[in-house]
């Protein structure tokens, strides 16, 4: 069973791996010089490797394939009109096309096919002009046909291979001849994944995907939006008047920018000339879509509220503050009429009546940093204006290599499948490689880089299984395999990753293989491993080490904080303003994959996240709780010669005083270069054990995973209630013992008891009378000998100290 164990645990780890990078191949293999366009099949088989840009990613070849137009296309001969032209690209069993045009006889197409070295199936290429037949029996117009071993080679930085035309012949008769057929335009060189027409190229690993699944399957970057603060301060009304007479309105401020609502307290006063003077804070993204809508309305009951005018403001209309020395000008804003509608004589008027006025002072806050990722993984600290950045520290690569052992995701064609493609975010940039269709093995080999402006940050990597294939992505997630049924609509977690920057050495390559961890709610499990390759280049060591003696955050989340709940509401709204908009791009980066790459469920109850997080704050005091330990076999006696030793010390210290300080710090330098030997030598991943994953129980995994609000029977939640006031009911024990410490601290010289603190101010007159006429040498001389007295001058009785203590009120005792 402990084997068992071990190897279990042991499968949870993380391992070397050892890539053929770019960098590291052999000389021959991979020298500096370029090799010539027309490098030709040698090329494309491996026998002459041409250099890369790509340094930490395997290089892969792909033969491109540029379509870009048509010209001089004959008539349908059938009917005369010109044809509805399109071109099949085909090598060996795959086959690309472009899209089909109606009735057009110069198209053009500009579109690109990439086929994978490691699955050539011919050594010719055949690029097919057919044209579309509505019964399903398309024409066959003229084809072009290359020699693999003619194909050029062409890498980075070198300029596009310029497309050429090409005649497009149809054979004739069975003895021979050629008629020509008008002329295609086509680029086809031999590149890497370096090459720019890489992301926005048809892969021939993709070659299943069909439809609106063609553009979720490739590789794109992404950029957050640009985030503001808009702090709206409410001052005042005027002129506000209610819809029932004689009666003194009690009125409040509903402010709303989106989804976003907020409102001002109520004013019951018997005044139409309100005040409120509150700042009501908003998260809001450029370009800016979205409207400021102002209400002043009545709270007539508990259930109503009267609208009593309302102004509709855009937010290019508010000023942009740098920094908190400004001062924003208010303005006063006019209100809508309202009015109230009345039937006279079968038509309807409105009445129209007084407008008022409400007073504000806004502005969009640049100097904050607007949260949207959890602040323990943050992975951004700049302020939202550019012109407060500092210039980057260094540079972050990141090779996405590849993935092993990926757990089937879906069911297609009665088999376990899996379309995995990862997501990495890096402070407003995120990236996402292409899918690989079908394969627990995917391999990416594609290399992202981000400017580090604080090394205090993390870096997020997620494994998905993309579920919008179109015609291909039939199937349904469940996790693991499982039946067929509708297509989902939610792209699955496969895993995550983080890595913190500051514990990366500069300049070195880390090649490990990650577990992907998931937890199900049957349990934790690993979902497979990802291989990355990771660097971090500094720019500047020194402005990299001025870092460390920076806050963390810009000076405007200190001079004028939010609230804990404020931060916390604002990152809620900014991760839905992120998701909302990345989920705009094509193709969109979904809103299920946003959110777990944001972990927006990281502040939501779990038994399991508070246990470990109970043995986290345990395992800080281990150390003290050690030390005290051994103090106390010291004062115990229970080896002779280290307390002789203590003793030593202890007179050299007091006779010598000024070696106090030196000597921490020097024991502190030395405990420094001991545990140099044994430093991490790998970056931190997900630990299963420290998470308290692997001995969680299933209720309390059914209890994580439920919905907010529940979606549980009522008994199973009346169990749970009654769990979470017993936790809840311990930890208030233990917090109103650490008040009462303190209660008891403050009582000292508080008189709440006179006889205890008059005995104390008596303690310490007299102690400070003994102090001044005492050398300190000798006071800490007896202190010490004191603490280290032998055990047969010890009593098991507590010490009056602490009795004293002890018996000091606190204010428990005012406790309902």
């Amino acid at each position: 069973m402990g084997g068992n164990q071990d190897a279990h645990h042991e499968d949870f780890q993380l391992k070397d791996t050892n890539p053929l990078l770019g960098e590291q191949w052999p000389k021959g293999a991979a020298g500096p010089a370029r090799p010539a366009v027309g490098g030709g099949i040698a090329g494309w088989l491996g026998m002459d490797k041409p250099s890369s840009t790509y340094d930490l990613v395997e290089q892969m070849f792909f033969l491109y394939v540029r379509v870009v137009k048509a010209k001089d296309l004959p008539p349908n001969p059938l009917t005369g009109a010109a044809m509805d032209p399109y071109v099949e690209v085909k090598l060996g069993n795959y086959k690309g096309t472009t899209k089909h045009y109606d009735r057009r006889a110069n198209p053009e197409w500009d579109q690109v096919f990439a086929f994978s070295k490691s699955r050539v199936q011919s050594n010719a290429l055949e690029v097919y002009l057919k044209d579309r037949d509505m019964i399903g029996r398309d024409d066959y117009v003229g084809r072009v046909v290359f020699d693999l071993g003619e194909v050029p080679t062409r890498v980075p930085p070198d300029s596009p291979l310029a497309p050429q035309w090409y005649r497009l012949e149809e054979r004739r008769g069975d003895v021979g001849g050629y008629k020509i057929r008008g002329e295609l335009m086509l680029a086809v060189w031999i590149g890497t994944q370096a090459d720019e027409a890489f992301p926005e190229a048809w892969h021939s690993d993709a070659a299943t995907v069909r439809g609106e699944g063609v553009a979720s399957v490739r590789s794109k970057a992404y950029v957050s939006p640009k985030l503001w603060y808009l702090r709206v301060n409410v001052i005042e009304a005027q002129d506000v008047q209610p819809q029932s007479r004689g009666r003194a309105p009690e009125v409040f401020v509903k402010a709303q920018v989106g989804n976003q609502i907020l409102k001002t307290s109520v004013v019951p006063a018997a005044t139409l000339n309100p005040r409120w003077n509150e700042d009501l804070v908003f998260v809001v993204a450029e370009p800016f879509e979205e409207q400021l809508v102002m209400t002043v309305e009545d709270r007539v009951s508990p259930r109503k509220d009267d609208l009593l005018g309302r102004v509709q403001l855009p937010l290019t209309l508010f000023e942009k503050r740098l920094d908190h020395r400004p001062f924003v000008q208010s303005r006063w804003f006019d209100l809508e009429k309202f009015g109230i509608a009345t039937a006279i004589e079968g038509e309807t008027r409105r009445e129209l009546r007084f407008a008022s006025r409400v007073h504000l002072r806004a502005c969009l806050e640049g100097a904050y940093h607007v949260m949207d990722e959890s602040t323990m993984y943050i992975s951004d600290t700049r302020p939202t204006a550019r012109q407060l950045w500092k210039p980057p520290v260094g540079v972050l690569e990141v090779g996405i290599l590849s993935a092993a052992g990926l757990q089937p995701m879906k069911n297609r064609d009665g088999r376990g499948s899996t379309d995995a493609y990862c997501v990495a975010k890096y402070g407003q940039k995120w990236v996402r490689t292409r899918t690989m269709i079908g394969t627990s093995s995917p391999t990416w080999n594609e290399q992202y880089t981000w400017e580090v402006f604080d090394p205090s940050t993390v870096i997020t990597i997620g494994v998905f299984d993309n579920c919008h294939l179109g015609n291909s992505g039939n199937g349904n997630n469940n996790n693991g395999g499982g039946g067929g049924g509708a297509p989902p609509a939610r792209d699955a977690r496969i895993g995550k990753i983080r890595i913190r920057l500051s514990t990366l050495e500069t300049d070195r390559v880390y090649t490990h293989a990650y577990p992907l961890i998931l937890l199900t709610p049957s349990g934790v499990k690993k979902m497979g491993e990802l291989r990355l390759a990771v660097r971090f280049t500094c720019l500047s060591m020194m402005n990299m080490v001025h870092l460390y003696t920076q806050p963390l955050l810009p000076r405007m989340h200190y001079l004028h904080p939010f609230t804990v709940t404020q931060l916390d509401a604002l990152r809620y709204q900014a991760m839905g303003i992120v998701a909302a908009r990345l989920g705009r791009a094509e193709p969109p980066l979904r809103r299920e994959v946003v959110e777990y790459m944001l972990d927006v469920e990281s502040h939501m109850w779990s038994m399991r996240r508070s246990k470990a997080n109970f043995f986290r704050a345990m395992s800080l005091f281990s150390g003290a709780a050690a030390g005290a330990r051994w103090f106390a076999d010291v004062c115990l006696w229970k080896n002779v010669a280290t307390t002789a030793l203590v003793h030593v010390l202890l007179l050299i210290l007091i006779w010598y005083p000024e070696l106090i300080l030196p000597t921490v710090f020097l024991y502190m330098f030395f405990i420094g270069l001991w545990n140099y030997r044994r430093r991490p030598r790998h970056p931190p991943h997900m630990d299963t054990k420290m998470s308290w994953a692997e001995a969680v129980h299933p209720d309390e995994l059914d209890e994580e995973f439920d919905t907010f609000p529940t979606s549980r029977q009522q008994d199973v939640v009346y169990m749970r209630y009654d769990r979470l006031r017993s936790v809840a009911g311990r930890i208030q024990t233990v917090v109103g013992d650490m008040a009462t410490q303190g209660e008891r601290l403050q009582s000292l010289l508080s008189w709440r008891d006179p006889r205890a603190t008059c005995v104390f101010v008596f303690f310490c007159l007299i102690a400070a009378v003994v102090l001044y006429v005492t050398p300190f040498r000798v006071v800490a001389l007896v202190a010490g000998l004191f603490l280290l007295r032998h055990p047969r001058f010890r009593s098991k009785l507590p010490a009056v100290p602490s009795n004293f203590f002890r018996r000091l009120p606190s204010r428990a005792d005012s406790m309902l």
